[in-house]
């Protein structure tokens, strides 16, 4: 998606007084030479996708690795019950991440937002207001366009892979597409957007990719609620009219160049971090031997 940065959309929304949404909207049917119509119902089926990878998860699975499996489902026992010092809305949001990151580990069909290690943070904070009615599949679709524009800018400016510049650049940029979501489900204009945005990435900046045994399941399923959690507190933020102090196009240039210097055995090489700790070293020889 041709968009080189978050001030570009803020021009294109302001210049056609039209919501974030909508610029992502148009630049899609301009670069793919679609109707509104088509555009939408493709992103109609990544909706339904996304939707399905919650309602289809089973805590009965476990990864091949055994590490990852089960813990979703003991989230969401423990919200029926209703424990836990979150409110409702919030200790499902837990549940749904934990959910999605596991069927991503158990080779379930996930959408990767922006990659299958991140796959659960939208999900997260969209699919329980949706479930609860409060917000329509409209709603979510328009939210999802200004969670694909933001992803595309910070893809373009900085990156989203964890082995090009560490788990800030998946869950950290899941996290600030879905804090961008989230503040335009509840009406934010262009700039209360990239100030969400710009919250949840700073929050996240320098995040280490170190996954054990190098598998995309510990610590990779957890974080998935970190960032769920964080794109809420940052979109709540933006609606009550806290901004961040650095704009976020510099944000996201910064997360960029933060990735570039984070060293090569932190950088999704399973070199360094958790996985170079005495019970992920043993955690790998194991899954050689296996």
């Amino acid at each position: 998606m041709a968009l080189d940065s978050m001030r570009e959309i803020f021009e294109k929304a302001a210049a056609g007084q039209i919501p974030f949404w909508q610029v992502i909207l148009e630049t899609d049917m301009e670069q793919r030479q679609v109707t509104a119509e088509q555009s939408m119902e493709k992103m109609r089926v990544t909706w339904q996708a996304m939707l399905e990878s919650v309602t289809a998860y089973q805590g009965t699975e476990r990864s091949r690795s055994g590490l990852v499996g089960g813990d979703g489902e003991k989230m969401r026992q423990y919200v029926e019950n209703g424990k836990g010092l979150c409110g409702a809305y919030l200790r499902e949001v837990v549940a749904t991440a934990l959910s999605v990151g596991e069927s991503n580990a158990c080779m379930r069909k996930i959408v990767a937002a922006p990659t299958a290690g991140a796959c659960g943070v939208l999900p997260a904070v969209l699919v329980p207001l949706y479930q609860a009615g409060m917000v329509s599949e409209e709603q979510i679709l328009q939210a999802l366009y200004a969670a694909s524009g933001i992803g595309a800018v910070i893809g373009y400016r900085a990156c989203i892979a964890g082995a090009a510049g560490g788990c800030q650049a998946e869950i950290g940029t899941a996290s600030a597409m879905a804090a961008g979501a989230l503040a335009s489900i509840q009406g934010g204009s262009a700039v209360q957007i990239g100030h969400a945005v710009a919250m949840a990435l700073k929050n996240l900046l320098g995040l280490v990719c170190d996954p054990v045994a190098g598998l995309v399941e510990v610590p990779c399923v957890k974080r998935n609620v970190v960032g769920a959690v964080n794109a809420v507190s940052c979109a709540d933020m933006a609606m009550a009219g806290i901004e961040s102090r650095i704009p976020v196009d510099e944000v996201i240039d910064c997360m960029g160049e933060v990735g570039r210097r984070i060293p090569v055995e932190l950088r999704e090489t399973a070199l360094g971090g958790l996985a170079a700790t005495p019970t992920g070293k043993a955690v790998k020889e194991r899954m050689e031997q296996a």
